[in-house]
């Protein structure tokens, strides 16, 4: 396959000389370099947690303490899987990933409807010993067709059960 990963400003790096590597910095930069290389490309995996809100405003300086309070205002950011949902193609797969707190099968079909994902990976922050700081995760499939449940295994063994997914 020809894999072209956009990664934000994480230490881990790329192994193969196959990976096309574009670094960027922002979620901005993100919404911006995935809608235009989606074209060009059978299937998109969206396992990136873009933040969904930004500051309103930036300051340029440091902001020195002071006795009041600080408010910050926020906006949303871009949904990069609803847009990518929108102008997905036919022939492409598009997966997105959910990491729900309450109601997370609810959320997660909603999340897959809303967005014209083909499917989404739901993790959970229920699961002991999963999602951050641990290289274990349990994830659920969830499609238009059911959901698949997968047993707590190893990351790299559960990036394996989502191409697999893919390729049935």
């Amino acid at each position: 396959a020809e894999v072209t990963l956009i990664a934000g400003p994480v230490s881990a790096n790329t192994h193969s000389r196959r990976i096309k590597r574009i670094n960027i910095e922002s979620c901005e930069e993100m919404f911006k370099v995935s809608t235009s290389i989606f074209k060009d490309h059978d299937i998109a995996i969206l396992c990136a947690a873009v933040a969904d809100f930004k500051p309103y405003r930036i300051s340029p300086t440091k902001i020195k303490r002071g006795g009041d309070n600080l408010d910050l205002q926020l906006m949303p950011t871009h949904d990069i899987a609803a847009e990518l949902g929108k102008i997905k193609r036919e022939g492409q797969t598009l997966i997105g990933f959910a990491l729900e707190t309450d109601n997370e099968q609810e959320n997660a079909e909603k999340k897959l409807i809303k967005k014209n994902l083909d499917f989404i990976v739901l993790n959970s922050l229920r699961n002991d010993g999963t999602c951050f700081q641990s290289d274990e995760n349990q994830i659920s499939i969830i499609s238009r067709s059911g959901r698949k449940d997968f047993p707590k295994k190893n990351k790299v063994e559960v990036a394996k059960d989502i191409i697999n997914e893919i390729v049935i």
